[in-house]
């Protein structure tokens, strides 16, 4: 059980990592990463909704009717959304207001509707924990690393704080933090990814 939940877990990481692998969540993957913050402050709200409706929705899998899951899941995503958005408005709201409508967007994510669908309604508990869990990292990770390559390159910034390495002549590459400059950069990784993958 344990080395099937360490499976599920590790999952997320690397072979089925949401925005790389699965191509899952693009449109905050796009809109989020301008700064490190607010691609890791999504990556970590995206995690506990993951977590939170995967150990709902399995515990509940037996009681959900299967003509009316779908209605089902997304109430589910809802409630842990409403909670990660008061408590990002309790104790971030700075990085609350940047991150604006994306926050409750989540609801209608493709990756907790789809790990719902796909994974834990089928599932136990802790598979599914483990699934969430992994998933959300993966993100997290990936929304983060993709952040940095922007804010560092576009900005000259690192979480908003000016960054000396690059020397006294380095000129932000503005077309980095600009809608284009996403899809370019998203496009790089994805072949990254790719290569890897086939390594």
């Amino acid at each position: 059980m344990a080395k099937t939940a360490f499976q599920e877990f590790t999952k997320g990481l690397w072979s089925e990592v949401p925005p790389y692998r699965l191509v899952l969540g693009l449109c905050p993957t796009l809109a989020m990463t301008k700064q490190v913050d607010m691609g890791f402050g999504m990556g970590l709200a995206v995690t506990f909704v993951l977590v939170g409706s995967n150990v709902l929705i399995s515990l509940l899998r037996k009681v959900i009717p299967k003509n009316v899951r779908i209605a089902c899941f997304i109430v589910v995503v809802a409630t842990f959304v409403i909670v990660v958005e008061l408590l990002m408005q309790a104790y971030t709201y700075e990085l609350f207001l940047k991150m604006g409508i994306f926050i409750p967007l989540i609801v209608v994510n493709c990756i907790p509707l789809g790990r719902a669908e796909a994974f834990c309604y089928k599932k136990g508990v802790l598979p599914s924990f483990a699934d969430g869990l992994g998933m959300g990292l993966g993100y997290t990770i990936s929304l983060t690393v993709l952040a940095i390559i922007r804010e560092v390159f576009g900005n000259g910034t690192f979480f908003n704080q000016p960054i000396s390495f690059l020397g006294p002549s380095f000129q932000p590459f503005s077309f980095m933090i600009t809608a284009p400059g996403a899809f370019v950069c998203l496009g790089l990784m994805l072949c990254i990814m790719n290569l890897l993958g086939k390594k």
